[in-house]
């Protein structure tokens, strides 16, 4: 019995820190989300990506890290689809409900693990995908309308994600932990011209900085660093299927802190992605498995 309950206590603990760990990331952007009216979803964008830069900067010590010219250009290119990601996410925000922006940005990792896999039950995951897909945009019979703009925007963010992984990938293969912090300094670099022409000196107002150190610890730091404490105590796959209920926190995370009301077809279409990221983590194989470096949002 004391093994057993050991056992039990060591799965759970991970699986807890996880569960923390997507609770802080929605949490963190239903935070981002009040400073737009004051800098915009741009200006917020460039102080959480400093701000986490910083803070990564002072964790990881990436000018530890040896670069060569191999290394630079996905190194490079990871950075600006991490910086895209971020701000065509908070872009997404803008106009549509928090929890339907991460079902379809999560739509980005779900097509590259599709994309790299051949069995013929991801028929089953791709055909819940687009239902999933087609419930949410208006082509769909959704009982709100949602813009097409934003859509967009979300869309565009889940494009940038799925190249976050696949640049990402090499750039965790070349330089590890530090190749993250150097991803988040050039995302803020790349970021940072849009924020500063959108918001100007309003970025450094002395009463939006608390906020904005509290978006990047609430979506970056905290959450990256129990992210990977769940990653050493958690297989792969089960880590993979965890992190697919994510939209689930967005759309609760919305509820709670935004008032954000969905319907309940737009619940229906975000269960179906859950359930097509679920399922495609649940049946690849080893070698399609690979895990992002830093949290997405």
């Amino acid at each position: 019995m004391p093994a057993l309950s050991q056992r039990l206590a060591s799965t759970l603990l991970p699986v807890s820190v996880l569960m923390v760990a997507m609770a802080s990331i929605q949490s963190g952007a239903s935070l981002a989300k009040s400073l737009f009216p004051e800098i915009g979803a741009q200006g917020t964008t460039t102080l959480r990506l400093v701000f986490a830069a910083i803070i990564l900067a002072l964790i990881l010590r990436p000018w530890r890290a040896r670069l060569t010219r191999s290394s630079i250009v996905p190194l490079i290119l990871y950075g600006v689809a991490l910086g895209g990601m971020n701000l065509l996410f908070y872009m997404s925000l803008r106009s549509i409900p928090l929890g339907i922006a991460v079902a379809l940005e999560f739509t980005g990792p779900l097509a590259v693990a599709l994309f790299n896999s051949r069995k013929p039950i991801d028929f089953v995951w791709i055909a819940l995908a687009v239902l999933g897909l087609w419930l949410l945009l208006p082509l769909g019979k959704t009982d709100a309308h949602l813009d097409l703009v934003g859509i967009g925007y979300a869309l565009g963010a889940g494009v940038c994600w799925a190249l976050y992984i696949l640049y990402g990938q090499r750039t965790g293969s070349d330089h590890g932990m530090q190749g993250a912090a150097l991803g988040v300094l050039v995302a803020a670099l790349v970021i940072a011209p849009v924020g500063i022409v959108h918001a100007g000196t309003d970025l450094l107002r002395p009463e939006l900085l608390p906020v904005a150190l509290g978006v990047a610890l609430l979506s970056t730091a905290i959450p990256y660093s129990l992210e990977m404490i769940a990653l050493t105590r958690l297989p792969a796959q089960t880590f993979g299927t965890l992190m697919s209920i994510e939209p689930a926190f967005g759309a609760l995370s919305g509820l709670l802190f935004l008032g954000e009301q969905l319907s309940l077809l737009q619940w229906l279409a975000i269960l179906c992605i859950i359930l097509a990221s679920v399922g495609c983590t649940a049946t690849a194989s080893p070698r399609q498995q690979g895990q992002p470096l830093v949290p997405a949002d």
